[in-house]
C-alpha cells in the first residue's frame, strides 16, 4: 500500500466487517513489509483513534454531506482524516494533503469532494461538534443499545462510564514476586528513569505507557504487563503451596503466571485454542514458571479431565469483554445485543460444567472483564440457585460494589465472584 492512510482504510473496512482489530493489524503489518515501526504506530494509532470515535465521526461527516457516499473506502478515508483533524496533532494542511493523494489512489474523481469536506469541517469544527453532541450516538460514540443498557442499568454513573470507555488507557505491571518484590522493581523503573507508582492490589502503574522492550528484565522475566484490575484474581483465590489449581480459560496467560507467582502450586493452565495456549507457554517460558498445559473446552470437562478434583478453579470465561473497551475499542461496533444474552447463557455452561471438578470446601473464582450484569451477578444468581451447596463469599477492593469493578484512570472493568463448595 502507497500510504498509512490507505491502510487504515482497509483495517476499518475490515473491523466494521466484523473482524477482530489486533487480527487485521497484524496480518496488514505482516504483508507490508515495507511499513517502518513509525508507520506500523501511525497505523495502530489511526484505527484504535477512528473506531473509538467512530460514532461521533460517522454523524460529523453525515453533517457534511449533502449526499451519502457511494464508495465505502472514500467515506473511511474521511472518517479517518477527520479523526486526524479532531483529535491528533497533526497539522491540518497535511492531513488534508495526505487525504486527498490517498484519494487519488482509490477514485481521482473524488478529489474535489474530499478537499471540500475536510476543509469545511476546519471551518465550521465548533458547531460541527457541538450539533453532533446533541445526539447520543454523537456525543459517547457507542451504538444506541450499548447506550441504553448502561443507562438502564447504572443510572447517574452511566455518562461517566461511558466517557471512561473512550479514555486511553492505563499501562500497570506486575512483578514477578519470585524473583523480585514490587518495591525492588519500582527502585529498577526508578533507575531507568521510567516514572511510575504503587497502585493496589500490588501494582505499578506507568506515568507514560513504553513499549515492553523498554521495561528493565521483561525479557529475563522480572515484570509482566497487567491490568492492575486482573492482578486482584490472584489474591481473591487464595493459593496455597501444594494446591492443585486449574485455570480454566487461561490464554494469554497472564493470570496463571500471577498464581503461579504467588504460591508453588501444581497448576493445569486450560484453553480451546491451541495457538492461544502457545502464547500461554511462551510467557511460562519467560517468566521460568511451570504448568500443566491443556487443550480443551471447560464447558466439556469429559474430553480432557483426568478425575482428579481442584481444590482451586480460575473461571475467567468468555465475554463480550465490555469492560476493556478502551483496549479493544472495535468491541463497540462489533458487539450485538443479542452478544450478550449469548454469552451469559454460555457462562453458564462453563460454571456448571466446572463445578463437579471442584473438591468439597474448594473455592471457584468467577471472572468477567465485563460491565454487564447478564454476565456477572446473574449469572451466580441463577447458579447459586440451582446449586444449593455451593455459596458466595465476599470480595472487596478499592471501588468495587458487590463484585463489580469499573474502569477508571487505574484499571479496566471486571467481574469477581468467590463460589465455595459446601458439604
Amino acid at each position: 500500500m502507497d500510504s498509512v492512510q490507505q491502510a487504515a482504510v482497509v483495517v476499518i473496512s475490515e473491523v466494521i466487517g466484523g473482524r477482530n482489530l489486533n487480527q487485521v493489524l497484524k496480518q496488514i503489518n505482516q504483508a507490508e513489509q515495507l511499513f517502518t515501526p513509525q508507520q506500523r504506530g501511525a497505523l495502530q494509532d489511526l484505527s484504535y483513534g477512528t473506531l473509538r470515535y467512530y460514532g461521533q465521526l460517522t454523524r460529523i461527516l453525515d453533517a457534511l454531506l449533502n449526499k451519502p457516499i457511494k464508495d465505502i473506502q472514500i467515506r473511511y478515508l474521511l472518517l479517518i482524516a477527520l479523526y486526524q483533524l479532531q483529535y491528533t496533532k497533526a497539522a491540518q494542511y497535511a492531513v488534508v494533503d495526505f487525504a486527498v493523494n490517498a484519494v487519488r489512489k482509490i477514485n481521482p474523481a473524488a478529489s474535489g469532494l474530499v478537499n471540500a469536506v475536510l476543509r469545511n469541517f476546519i471551518r465550521k469544527k465548533k458547531e460541527l461538534l457541538a450539533s453532533v453532541a446533541q445526539t447520543e450516538e454523537g456525543r459517547y460514540s457507542y451504538p444506541l443499545w450499548w447506550i441504553n443498557a448502561i443507562k438502564s442499568q447504572y443510572g447517574s454513573e452511566a455518562e461517566a462510564l461511558l466517557l471512561a470507555g473512550n479514555q486511553h488507557p492505563p499501562m500497570t505491571l506486575r512483578a514477578n514476586l519470585k524473583r523480585l518484590s514490587t518495591v525492588d522493581y519500582l527502585t529498577l523503573l526508578t533507575q531507568n528513569n521510567i516514572q511510575a507508582r504503587l497502585i493496589e492490589p500490588d501494582a505499578i502503574l506507568l506515568e507514560h505507557p513504553v513499549a515492553v522492550d523498554k521495561l528493565p528484565g521483561f525479557k529475563d522475566g522480572l515484570v509482566s504487563v497487567q491490568d492492575a484490575g486482573a492482578q486482584y484474581a490472584a489474591g481473591f483465590l487464595d493459593v496455597q503451596p501444594g494446591m492443585f489449581v486449574l485455570d480454566a480459560c487461561a490464554a494469554p496467560g497472564g493470570k496463571s503466571a500471577h498464581l503461579l507467582e504467588s504460591a508453588d502450586i501444581n497448576l493445569s493452565a486450560l484453553d480451546k485454542d491451541e495457538l492461544r495456549l502457545a502464547r500461554v507457554n511462551e510467557n511460562m517460558q519467560r517468566l521460568k514458571l511451570n504448568a500443566t498445559l491443556l487443550t480443551g473446552d471447560a464447558a466439556q470437562p469429559s474430553d480432557w479431565w483426568n478425575g482428579k478434583q481442584f481444590q482451586r478453579i480460575l473461571a475467567d470465561v468468555p465475554c463480550s469483554a465490555t469492560g476493556v473497551v478502551r483496549r479493544h475499542p472495535d468491541i463497540k461496533w462489533l458487539r450485538r445485543l443479542a452478544d450478550i444474552e449469548s454469552f451469559g447463557q454460555q457462562q453458564q455452561q462453563i460454571l456448571n460444567a466446572l463445578w463437579p471438578l471442584l473438591e468439597i470446601g474448594g473455592k471457584l473464582l468467577y471472572v468477567t472483564c465485563s460491565i454487564f450484569e447478564r454476565e456477572n451477578q446473574q449469572v451466580i444468581n441463577d447458579f447459586l440457585a440451582r446449586h444449593t451447596h455451593a455459596s458466595q463469599l465476599p470480595v472487596t477492593a478499592a471501588g468495587m460494589k458487590q463484585g463489580q469493578l469499573l474502569p477508571t484512570e487505574l484499571h479496566d472493568g471486571f467481574f469477581y465472584a468467590l463460589l465455595q463448595k459446601k458439604a
